[in-house]
């Protein structure tokens, strides 16, 4: 097993709800970086921050469940008839033979630091409705996941900081091969909290602007928020021209530094190599590259030299983190979907934000909207510690128009 088809996907971000708006926000070359009013932060910084998460309301019999993470990934659940093509998958391949695997990294954080402004005068004790299990704890957004669509199979959370939700692809690729599920929901869920925007900004890493990814003068990141998932089947024998494939994984882990990476990229470099040759491609045939591009001096360098040596200074690539903000452990999703949208659309997103690419960084980096035929794209997601994920998507009819 090589490949496999992403029947239905859906993301949600700052750009917008479902697939319709973040298309329409990439075409307008829009951006959701707004400045900072998220609870009590007092941060001069811009965040991608999702409109109302707060109103969303989880079934009854899933209150126990109630956390921001977890409304928002069910907002994202019920874009795009997402949930009827779970369902649908369920039927056809049975409940326990869809698994769920979904990339987190701050899960449901903000759970326990709401409940630290309730600890008891006296005591110290947190108030008896906070539940840990369900909200906070990391599994808290795959499990909610799957009592919501009632799926018995296996249900895994992935936790490799920013490259979560890219990983989620691997790990239910190879549990398809091994014949243990049919089919699998992928995704990636993180919400703002106090603990990343203050937690980043003590680390020197947040932007007072909206991030410019590979400029010469850019300076951190800019948090956002984000929830976005994949149906994953087998490849049909007959499908339409614009049906998306995931053709190749490759992840590495090169444990350089807790928080940089490897000053020439290396687990990068060896991530998209892994990529490339799952999908038996050379780097000439990939069409368009959403580099992980944080904003970071460190990150945009280590990566553009990665990217430089295996594909030259001529393969189209851009970060649409200047449109999303930084969406943590939900990036590689997020992305993914983008790169699919690249794929069906034939659109190479232009980063936003960037004003004067920073010329010792040797890529064809677009600035601006570019229309033409798709057929291989790949989607890059690094974290902290080293732990690497590249993505290749592209058509079921290569080189279709």
């Amino acid at each position: 097993m090589n490949s496999l088809w992403l029947s239905h996907f859906t993301a949600t971000s700052g750009m917008g709800r479902g697939l319709e708006q973040t298309l329409s926000a990439l075409r307008q070359h829009r951006g959701g970086l707004v400045p900072c009013a998220f609870d009590t932060v007092d941060l001069r910084t811009f965040i991608g921050e999702v409109a109302g998460v707060d109103a969303v309301k989880l079934p009854p019999q899933l209150a126990h469940f109630d956390c921001r993470n977890n409304r928002l990934a069910l907002l994202g659940l019920l874009q795009d008839d997402f949930a009827e093509a779970v369902a649908a998958a369920k039927i056809k391949y049975g409940a326990q033979r869809v698994g769920i695997f979904i990339g987190t990294s701050t899960s449901g954080i903000l759970q326990t630091e709401l409940a630290y402004r309730r600890r008891d005068p006296v005591s110290g004790a947190l108030p008896a409705d906070f539940i840990y299990g369900t909200t906070h704890n990391t599994f808290s957004v795959a499990d909610f996941t799957r009592h919501y669509f009632g799926l018995t199979g296996p249900a895994v959370a992935v936790s490799s900081a920013c490259s979560s939700s890219a990983k989620v692809f691997a790990s239910a690729r190879r549990m398809i091969a091994a014949g243990l599920i049919d089919a699998a929901v992928v995704g990636g869920v993180d919400s703002l909290c106090l603990t990343t925007l203050y937690g980043f900004n003590s680390l020197g890493l947040i932007s007072t602007q909206a991030c410019r990814p590979f400029d010469t003068a850019r300076d951190g990141i800019s948090i956002g928020e984000a929830a976005a998932f994949a149906l994953l089947e087998p490849v049909p024998e007959q499908s339409s021209a614009d049906a998306v494939l995931l053709l190749g994984v490759g992840e590495s882990s090169d444990a350089y530094h807790m928080s940089s990476p490897h000053p020439d990229g290396l687990g990068a470099r060896i991530a998209m190599q892994g990529a490339l040759k799952m999908a038996r491609l050379d780097a000439a045939d990939i069409d368009y590259i959403n580099l992980h591009g944080t904003a970071t001096q460190s990150n945009d360098a280590a990566e553009a030299k990665a990217v430089s040596a295996l594909f030259g200074p001529t393969t189209p690539c851009s970060s649409t983190k200047g449109a999303t903000g930084h969406t943590l452990g939900a990036a590689g999703a997020v992305e993914a979907v983008i790169c699919a949208l690249a794929v069906q659309h034939g659109l190479l997103p232009g980063g936003l934000n960037t004003q004067q690419l920073d010329q010792a960084l040797p890529l064809n980096y677009l600035l601006e909207n570019r229309e033409q035929p798709v057929s291989y794209v790949l989607s890059n997601s690094f974290g902290f510690g080293g732990t690497n994920c590249s993505l290749l998507l592209g058509r079921m009819n290569p080189r279709a128009n």
